[in-house]
């Protein structure tokens, strides 16, 4: 049984042989993994407010840790649902033909005032 150029390798680390992008699953993966990791941060900011509280007696200092929780939600569903960066290899739609085009036309138009 021949085990290729790098025995016990191809367990591990199979051969890439397709350009195929990662599958929806491995997206959604990725994408729900980043999601509970920034989400993760809430509840130890609102705890740590708290505590922030009642060792300083500071309300502002507690106020401010609130106050960078707020934001995660939103920063979180951002960043889960962005897609994958795109490759290098990938290439660009855009052509450039839009700039060629002007909005109006230059020559002068007629109205019927009424």
């Amino acid at each position: 049984m021949s085990e290729g150029y790098f025995p016990g390798e191809q367990k591990q680390n199979p051969a890439l042989i397709t350009e195929a992008s990662t599958s929806l699953e491995q997206q959604h993966k990725a994408r729900v993994r980043r999601y509970t990791m920034i989400m993760s941060f809430r509840i130890p900011c609102l705890v740590g407010s708290a505590i922030a509280y009642s060792v300083w007696h500071i309300w502002w200092i507690s106020l401010l840790i609130i106050g960078v929780s707020i934001p995660l939600p939103w920063i979180a569903v951002l960043i889960a649902n962005d897609r994958p960066p795109r490759s290098k290899d990938e290439p660009s739609r855009w052509d450039g033909r839009r700039e060629e085009k002007k909005a109006l036309e230059a020559r002068p138009h007629n109205a019927i005032d009424g």
